[in-house]
């Protein structure tokens, strides 16, 4: 008799194993980019709806002056918030002090984000005080979504240059004369903006501006979200206009200045700024040199502290600054 053969299963087809492992892989790759889409969301609508920042201080407890305002963003979509400080010791012809008449100049004051008013961290209230000691009328104000301001969303400069523009007009109508800007970080590019659509702005004191909010968010967004640039910084650009309405190119520093010249512009930044490098000063700076003027705070300090750290310095260049923008 012949064996009988033995019965051998054969194999199973690679290629079915292929395709089970295709599916896995699609499957992960999908729960992946939706996932990371889900926290670019999540992470893109915190960074533009903070938590407003309460009032730790108010002018009285210095000393000074005011009179607390409000008044409508230029596009009329929020109310904000402030105080106005008179110049003080000087006449304003009727027997009192600190009148609009009197001032050298009205100077409005630009917070940055996640801040107030008070832009605690460059103290600006006194920096304000010596403002109007030497004869110059301060507007303080929040931005909306900030301080005790109206709304709920932050837009790095998109919006908040309207509501600078609020602040120009509540000044004109109440206090006439010459007006400037002194901005802190994310004000510091909304005071740019602002003064490129008003030509009648004499002149801008820029605090550790950035140059493009496209641009500087490209590169630099890991330091606002702590996630890692790549996928998250994409994916959360990509997701903010949609989600916001914000249109980042329209942040733009660069082509403001354009507009804001032959008029000067005092730029300020720290030499080793973490939060916003000092490249970005020094690419508007370099525009227009003949005009504008740049000071390279010292190393070693915080974004936006150069007038915490150095009071007396801060104070005297931004004095002569203002001096030069009045007869």
């Amino acid at each position: 008799m012949r064996p009988t053969p033995a019965i051998t299963r054969a194999p199973r087809p690679r290629r079915g194993r292929t395709a089970q492992w295709l599916r896995t892989f699609a499957i992960l790759l999908v729960l992946l980019i939706l996932g990371s889409a889900a926290v670019s969301a999540y992470v893109g609508w915190k960074l533009t709806h903070p938590e407003p920042k309460p009032l730790t201080d108010s002018p009285d407890k210095h000393g000074i002056p005011f009179e607390p305002v409000q008044f409508a963003s230029r596009n009329q979509d929020v109310t904000l918030k402030g105080w106005f400080l008179p110049a003080s010791g000087v006449s304003d012809g009727s027997g009192g002090s600190g009148g609009s008449n009197a001032a050298k100049l009205n100077i409005i004051m630009a917070h940055g984000y996640r801040e107030n008013r008070l832009q605690s961290g460059a103290e600006a209230l006194k920096l304000a005080k010596e403002l109007t000691a030497h004869g110059y009328n301060v507007l303080m104000f929040d931005f909306r979504n900030s301080g005790e301001s109206g709304g709920s969303l932050t837009t790095v400069g998109y919006l908040e240059q309207f509501d600078l523009l609020g602040a120009i007009d509540w000044t004109r109508t109440h206090h006439p004369g010459k007006i400037a800007l002194h901005g802190f970080s994310m004000g510091a590019t909304a005071s740019l903006l602002a003064a490129a659509k008003d030509p009648e702005i004499a002149g801008v004191v820029a605090d550790s501006p950035f140059n493009h909010l496209t641009h500087y968010l490209e590169q630099n967004l890991p330091v606002w979200s702590h996630l890692p640039n790549f996928p998250f910084t994409p994916l959360i650009l990509g997701i903010l206009p949609p989600l916001t309405g914000i249109v980042t190119d329209q942040v733009d520093g660069l082509s403001a200045v354009d507009l804001i010249y032959p008029r000067p512009v005092l730029f300020i930044h720290t030499a080793d700024d973490e939060s916003i490098p000092l490249r970005n000063s020094e690419s508007m700076w370099e525009k227009h040199a003949d005009r504008f003027q740049l000071w390279k705070a010292p190393a070693g300090q915080s974004h936006g502290k150069a007038h915490a750290v150095l009071p007396k310095e801060y104070e005297t260049r931004v004095l002569e600054f203002y001096n030069s923008l009045h007869p």
